[in-house]
This record gives structure tokens, C-alpha cells and sequence, in this order.
């Protein structure tokens, strides 16, 4: 059989009904496609083609001169070469094929960086495709993995990452390509820039204590319960009006916005769930356009705070069980669900998502998620999602 597969190649300047008649000469001899992929890069039009001539009217060296009659009239180059001259036991080995999605500042050695360390395990690197270009570079990797598992791989690209200094997050690729339905995100330094009661304690005159407290929460090092009735306490007093121009004020994470509207035009259903407070939650879900929006609510009297927060606390399980009982109301599969998060309260939340993504995180929640993105690069999640040339357009 693989005596009659032969490797297509066609290189030249791009145009209109190229795809069209190079594969209708090739049907009229009754040759078969056996996989074929095309591409046009700045107006330079490249076709890579797979044939089977077993049942074909021409055999190789006919198909050559036919398709060098045609191409040198357009200005193109083919080429033809037996499957056989490659190593065709490989050809036909199981892959394992894992999709890297790479995205940060461009600059000279990216590339270098990540197929050195493939290469340094004896991976394969099956295709490389430029998805975006400008403040922030973006392309994917398909590889054949089946020399490492999903774990050993991602451990690699994140040493790989912080060597080179983007973010890369891995795929199966059969997941990867999936549509996926819901985006969960956390509030407190994942969309907000900051810690909000960090600034409530500020202007309450108690910046330090709460901070601290604050710090040793994400860390994963205090229950989260116990911290926020301790910080909500040394808020009593403060002022509505102090709250309401921390809202108006809020400083969003660079990327917020494109990221939001791009995966709604996606068709993705987006939540925040915060063990914040609904005060900025809610001002957050209309700002934005969250499809859901879940938070603490402090107990407001005489328009002062009161120093306490009223029903249940939403900890690190009580933002999992929320994940859960949103995707089972649209009817998402967990593999669909995205949770991308900062701290230790989001460490269930993550493990649970079919994807979880650790945002400018603590060590504690790096551990349990499928990959990590740094501050300056949260609108990559929508490269990581499958975003077309359209949304990005939009």
C-alpha cells in the first residue's frame, strides 16, 4: 500500500481557483486524497497533499510532468516523493497528540526555546501554526506525546515558560478542539486587578492587618471563612459612599474586556464567582455582561457596614458546587467548563473544570491546575479556546 502513496508539494504566489484545479486534475486521473493541508502566509500559497495512485490513470512520474506543465505556467514549484522514502513504520504508529498553545510578548527565540525542549525528550512537533500577531503573539503546536504522559509534558512547558518567558498551556487535542460551554471565573486579582477588600481596608484605616490576613488566605495558609469574617469585621463603619466610589473605580485586569466580549461572540456562557462581595459582583455582571454573578453580601445598615456578612460564605467548595449546579442548568458536560482563578480558595473549582487555568497564581493553586497564564497575558485564554480570525475581527 505504501508504494502507491506519494507526497504532494506546491509553493507559490496565492490566488483565486488554485485549490480547484490542482485537485481537479488530479480527480480527473483518479487519484485519491489521502490527507491534504493548505495554507496562504502573506500572499505565498502552500499545499501539502498526501495521494494514493493505486487506482489512479497516471503513475508518477505522469503526474509530475502534468502538474509541472501547470504550476510553471502559474509561477509555482512542485514536488513529488514516494511516502516510501520517508519512514513509513511511522507513518502508521499511534500518535498521542497533545495541542500547545503559546502566547506572550513576540520576540526572536520562541520557537528555538519550546522545540529544543520537545526535542531534548524525544518529541515529535507535528504542526506549527501563527494564530495571532501584534501586543500579543500567539501560536500552536500539535505534538506527538506518546513518549511522555499529559502531566510529564506540561511540567516541562512550564520550566519551559519561565525560561522563555510566555505562557503555555496544554491540551489533548481532542479536547482542545471541542466547543466549550462555560467560563468560570474568579473576581478578587483574576478581573479585578486587586484584592477589593484590600482597598475597603485601606480607606477604613486597617490597609496592613487585612492585607496580611488577606495574603495568608491565598496562600492557602488560614481557612477562607475564618479570614473573611475576621476582615469583614475591621470594615465596620466604613461608609457606603467609600464602597460605591471603590466600585466606579475598579481597575480591571488588562485584557478583561476583549476577553469577555470575544467569548460571548463565541457563543461561550460566562460566570464570576467570588468569595468578594455581591456589591462588586453584581456592578461587574452589568458592566461586563456575565452571564452569572455570585458573591458574598455584606450587611449594610444606616448606610454604614456593619462588620458582617449575611447567609452562606462561598469558600473554596461552595465555588465548586456553584460551577457544578451552572453547568448542569445549560446542560454542559464538565469537560466543557472553564474555571480560571488566582488563589487557594479557587483550588476545587479548578481541579473539577474540564480546563483549569491558574492566573498570576499562587504556588498552592499552580499545583492543581492544567496550566497557568501570567498577568499581562489573560486575554490569551481565548487563543487556548479556539478563537477564529472572525471573533478577533469582531
Amino acid at each position: 500500500m505504501i508504494d502507491n502513496l506519494f507526497v504532494v508539494t506546491v509553493l507559490g504566489k496565492d490566488r483565486e481557483g488554485l485549490v480547484s484545479e490542482i485537485t481537479g486534475k488530479l480527480a480527473k486521473a483518479e487519484i485519491n486524497i489521502v490527507d491534504i493541508e493548505q495554507s496562504v502566509i502573506h500572499g505565498l500559497f502552500s499545499m501539502f497533499m498526501l495521494v494514493d495512485l493505486s487506482k489512479a490513470t497516471v503513475n508518477a512520474d505522469e503526474l509530475e510532468d502534468m502538474l509541472s506543465d501547470y504550476v510553471k505556467k502559474q509561477g509555482m514549484i512542485v514536488s513529488i516523493v514516494s511516502l516510501s522514502e520517508y519512514d513509513g513504520e511511522k507513518a502508521n504508529d499511534e500518535r498521542n497528540i497533545q495541542r500547545i498553545t503559546i502566547f506572550g510578548k513576540d520576540k526572536p527565540g520562541i520557537v528555538a526555546g519550546i522545540s529544543k525542549a520537545l526535542f531534548d525528550v524525544n518529541l515529535n512537533i507535528e504542526r506549527i501554526k501563527m494564530i495571532a500577531r501584534g501586543d500579543l503573539l500567539a501560536m500552536e503546536m500539535l505534538v506527538d506525546s506518546k513518549n511522555v504522559s499529559l502531566s510529564e509534558l506540561r511540567s516541562i512547558m512550564d520550566e519551559t515558560s519561565r525560561s522563555i518567558e510566555v505562557d503555555i498551556i496544554v491540551q489533548p487535542e481532542e479536547v482542545s478542539g471541542s466547543k466549550r460551554g462555560l467560563v468560570v471565573f474568579d473576581m478578587d486579582g483574576t478581573i479585578v486587578d486587586y484584592e477589593i477588600i484590600d482597598e475597603l481596608a485601606k480607606a477604613a484605616g486597617v490597609g496592613p492587618q487585612v492585607s496580611e490576613i488577606t495574603a495568608r488566605g491565598m496562600q492557602g495558609g488560614m481557612d477562607f471563612k475564618e479570614s473573611l469574617r475576621r476582615r469583614v469585621k475591621m470594615l465596620e463603619g466604613l461608609p457606603e459612599p467609600v464602597l460605591e466610589k471603590i466600585r466606579d473605580e475598579m481597575k480591571l485586569t488588562p485584557g478583561t474586556e476583549e476577553l469577555i466580549t470575544t467569548l460571548k461572540s463565541m457563543g461561550y456562557r460566562i460566570a464570576l464567582i467570588s468569595g468578594g462581595f455581591t456589591y462588586f459582583t453584581d456592578a461587574l455582571r452589568e458592566r461586563l455582561g456575565f452571564d452569572y454573578a455570585f458573591g458574598n453580601e455584606l450587611v449594610i445598615l444606616d448606610g454604614r457596614v456593619t462588620g458582617e456578612v449575611k447567609g452562606e460564605i462561598i469558600d473554596s467548595e461552595r465555588k465548586a458546587e456553584i460551577m457544578q449546579e451552572l453547568a448542569r442548568r445549560e446542560g454542559i458536560p464538565r469537560e466543557d467548563v472553564v474555571a480560571v482563578g488566582d488563589g487557594a480558595n479557587d483550588q476545587i473549582m479548578l481541579r473539577n473544570a474540564g480546563l483549569g487555568i491558574a492566573f498570576n497564581a499562587k504556588d498552592v493553586l499552580k499545583k492543581v491546575a492544567d496550566g497557568s497564564i501570567t498577568k499581562n497575558n489573560l486575554k490569551g485564554l481565548m487563543y487556548c479556546l479556539g478563537v477564529s480570525k472572525k471573533h478577533l475581527k469582531k
